[in-house]
């Protein structure tokens, strides 16, 4: 049974967690970190979820949703008492009502390992840079005939830590800023002297990358509405309007960032990457069309515009003669958000953001009683399956 201190955060990271661990990492005792490294089918918590165990805190964070929760405290006090870290696998439970499992039918990996000064020497550097908010990844030795539980601290130019040998270190180096260049946590695999293309061992990766970005633009009460689900959702939430008196902290108390610019102007002054989101909110055409030509041909992840579709047919046009191509117009969701009948701005930033999340998984948002397969869709196969119900 977990102790009543448990608190559950719904599928928490780790690093939603380091500020309180690193204050148990301070006081000098041992405790025991699960995180899920690896998922298969419908798995419940992605990689890089997180559950955090102490003989004197109690337990924080979640790594099922509750499937395996009591599981992973049993293992996490054995990895305090013992210092030796578990790999375990749990699947689908079987007749047994009572069985350990996950109901859904998914299967996840958890590594169980133990923190302290001598089994994680760059825990408190690792937590200091995320404080300062500096990008930075973790490599942590799952599987192999080398140093299982070992840490590598890796940097966008540097790494410290070893798992024992230099081609490895350098391998697991490059892939881990590969990785943490574009804000991913998963299992890699190398051969015992970082070979590519083998699975002897697997090396679990997890970035702490500054988290992506949503542009709101229009200082309107529907974008109060989207900021705040931008920030349930994760994201760094920046509203860009160019009237002052609209784009304020007392309409706005929930954005990261406010700015008043034109929004053309700070796009191109504050570029879009991969992972950045626009929601164009002003259906105004003096601030509209400029900024959706520029935004556009970009590399962000998601470009919807507000207004009516006969607003929309009239944008299309102006954004044709400013020499947006047809396949670039195609990237634009406008009007913006799924069909869900909502009308307020509460509603409507709803359907915005169900969009949003749609397209960032590539899914069809159709309703799931009308699909077929897995409803949580598997991360990619970047490898070997990792060996499963061993102790390591």
């Amino acid at each position: 049974m977990l102790p009543r201190r448990h608190r559950h955060r719904d599928g928490v990271a780790v690093h939603e967690l380091l500020p309180e661990l690193s204050q148990w990492f301070i006081s000098g005792e041992r405790f025991a970190l699960v995180t899920v490294v690896n998922t298969f089918s419908s798995a419940p918590r992605p990689p890089g979820a997180a559950m955090a165990v102490s003989a004197t805190h109690g337990v924080i964070g979640s790594v099922s949703g509750g499937c395996v929760e009591s599981a992973a405290y049993d293992l996490a006090q054995e990895t305090i008492a013992s210092g030796v870290p578990v790999l375990r696998r749990f699947g689908v439970s079987d007749d047994d009502a009572f069985a350990v499992g996950l109901t859904c039918g998914g299967i996840i990996d958890l590594f169980v390992e133990p923190v302290d000064a001598s089994s994680f020497p760059q825990f408190q550097a690792l937590a200091d840079a995320t404080t300062r908010r500096d990008p930075v990844a973790v490599a942590t030795y799952l599987e192999g005939p080398g140093p299982v539980g070992a840490h590598r601290l890796i940097t966008a130019k540097d790494a410290v830590g070893t798992f024992g040998d230099d081609e490895l270190d350098a391998s697991v180096t490059e892939a881990g800023q590969g990785l943490l260049e574009i804000g991913e946590t998963r299992t890699v695999y190398f051969g015992p002297r970082g070979e590519r293309m083998r699975g002897d061992v697997a090396v679990f990766v997890r970035s702490f990358a500054q988290p992506p970005r949503m542009v709101v633009f229009g200082a309107i009460d529907f974008a109060a509405a989207v900021v705040r689900i931008g920030k349930y959702l994760g994201y760094y939430v920046t509203l860009c309007d160019a009237r002052p008196v609209f784009a304020t902290r007392a309409r706005f108390p929930d954005a990261d960032e406010i700015v008043v610019d034109w929004p053309h102007t700070y796009l191109e002054a504050n570029p879009p990457d991969e992972r950045t989101v626009l929601c164009v909110l002003t259906h105004d055409p003096k601030f509209d069309a400029p900024l959706l030509a520029q935004a556009l041909p970009g590399p962000a992840a998601y470009v919807g515009a507000m207004g009516s579709r006969r607003t929309h047919q009239l944008r299309l046009a102006d954004l044709r003669e400013r020499g947006v191509t047809e396949e670039q117009l195609a990237r634009l969701h406008s009007p913006v958000g799924l069909d869900l009948g909502g009308r307020t701005p509460e509603e409507t930033a709803i359907s915005i953001a169900a969009q949003i999340i749609a397209c960032r998984n590539g899914a069809s948002a159709r309703p799931l009683s009308a699909t077929h397969g897995s409803i949580h869709r598997p991360a990619p196969d970047h490898g070997v399956p990792l060996t499963s119900g061993r102790r390591l």
